[in-house]
């Protein structure tokens, strides 16, 4: 029963960091045990979409004429852990370019996750992460750590409090999740690989600068974050006035046993401080024929809030089959303003691993998201408005639903291609548009 339960912890911890492989296949180069690192990767997509019908197209409309389109991030990860302080500091330069699929609009759940949200920005290399990651032991037991580009500790204290300080993306530390993640190894879709209510503190990139600290035990977590917003929905710009714009995150992790097959659930809070527009102004303002179409950047206010919470639960039920899924909620009142037009979700899902058919590097996944928006959010899309991702000029309301299925191979150690399909039935939450299919490629390499 012990020896059971010892089992379990370990494979509960590998579950808790999904993103730190145990598997020498996934890298090109092996990676010495050192106190150093250095990798890099890079991820191509190439996305096609067939016509399909629509009634009618505004200027955030997702295009419904045929269309094609490749993206493409190259990252390169440093890395440097002073092991008898438990300090180390993470540094990743990045490139980012080519283009989504009518240039990332129109739909909410959107379908390549490696999409920049404003094309202007261009492939220029700029730094994505540069941040102090310090551990302060609470034990004396030492367990090993599987290293990622971004923990690169081969060791650290059973119990400890972990503390990141610098330029980090907000779903680097909470909402994780094994199986919906990672558009570079599983599925593409926005809403599939976070949480789609969940308005994180992020610039247009994804990034954001602010401090995280998590107390880590065997069978629970629990982490806070303190990060800036941009000064203005989908900005690049980071908001300094702290009083009046900010990110806070809480979550709460818990490790699970069934069987012994570890399982994971996490609940998450956000409370978001920033500059926004209000939907009911907006539309009071269009309903007294003082604005000719809504406009929520018009009735920007510092400090308002929007809040939300989130379920975020993964289990292995037999060896190499996994499930997971997510519920997501925001106060939907104020304009969405850093990651999605999202007010409410539900995901679920699951993947296989190819032992089943002697492929251990291969995965295949399924998944299922229905999206939805606040009443504020909906009427002011059906009179006209338009946000940073929505947009058609009218609405005939219905939940956004997707499904989407890949399957990823390991060509070889450090190759990984992948073919993907995606279903979107009421893009943007409009029933006189759509559906709509998107069929991608991948590749990815990791040196």
């Amino acid at each position: 029963m012990r020896r059971a339960l010892v089992v379990c912890l370990v494979l509960a911890s590998r579950l808790a960091h999904a993103d730190e492989p145990d598997d020498s296949g996934l890298y090109l180069a092996p990676h010495p045990d050192a106190a150093w690192w250095l990798s890099a990767q890079g991820n191509a997509i190439l996305q096609y979409q067939p016509g399909f019908h629509s009634d009618y197209q505004g200027v955030h409309s997702f295009t419904s004429s045929d269309h094609l389109a490749i993206s493409f991030v190259t990252t390169v990860f440093a890395g440097y852990a002073y092991e008898p302080t438990f300090t180390s500091v993470v540094v990743a330069g990045e490139s980012a370019g080519g283009d989504g699929l009518s240039q990332a609009l129109g739909i909410a759940g959107f379908t390549n996750l490696d999409v920049v949200r404003n094309p202007t920005l261009g492939p220029a290399p700029y730094i994505g992460r540069a941040y102090i990651d310090q551990i302060i032991p609470l034990s004396s037991e030492m367990v090993k750590s599987d290293r990622t580009p971004l923990h690169v500790f081969r060791t650290v204290p059973a119990r400890r409090i972990e503390i990141h300080v610098g330029k980090l993306s907000t779903v680097d530390v909470f909402d994780t999740n094994e199986g919906a993640t990672d558009s570079h190894l599983q599925f593409m879709n926005w809403s599939v690989d976070n949480n789609g209510a969940y308005d994180y503190a992020a610039d247009t990139r994804g990034y954001t600068l602010g401090a995280t600290i998590e107390f880590i035990d065997k069978l629970w977590a629990l982490r806070f974050g303190e990060l800036l917003m941009p000064k203005i929905a989908n900005g690049p710009d980071y908001d300094y006035d702290v009083a009046n714009a900010r990110g806070e995150n809480l979550e709460l992790e818990l490790h699970d046993c069934i069987a012994g097959h570890p399982g994971l659930v996490r609940v998450l809070g956000f409370l978001n401080h920033a500059n926004m527009g209000t939907y009911a102004d907006a539309i009071a303002a269009y309903r007294a024929d003082i604005d000719t179409v809504p406009d929520v950047t018009l009735y920007r206010v510092k400090g308002r809030t929007t809040y939300g919470v989130g379920l975020n639960a993964e289990q292995e039920v037999i060896t190499d089959l996994h499930v997971f899924g997510r519920l997501g909620w925001n106060s939907g009142k104020n304009e969405s303003f850093a990651y999605t037009e999202i007010d409410n979700t539900l995901m679920i899902g699951g993947d296989l691993r190819g032992g089943r058919w002697a492929r251990p590097g291969d995965k295949i996944g399924l998944v299922g998201v229905s999206n939805g928006l606040s009443d504020g959010h909906k009427t002011y899309l059906e009179l006209g408005g338009s946000g940073f991702i929505l947009g058609d000029g009218k609405l005939h309301y219905g939940r956004e639903n997707i499904l989407e299925a890949y399957y990823t191979a390991r060509a070889y150690r450090g190759v990984f291609p992948a073919v993907d399909l995606q279903l979107i039935q009421n893009p943007g939450y409009n029933v006189d548009r759509g559906p709509v299919v998107v069929g991608s490629v991948r590749l990815h390499l990791e040196l």
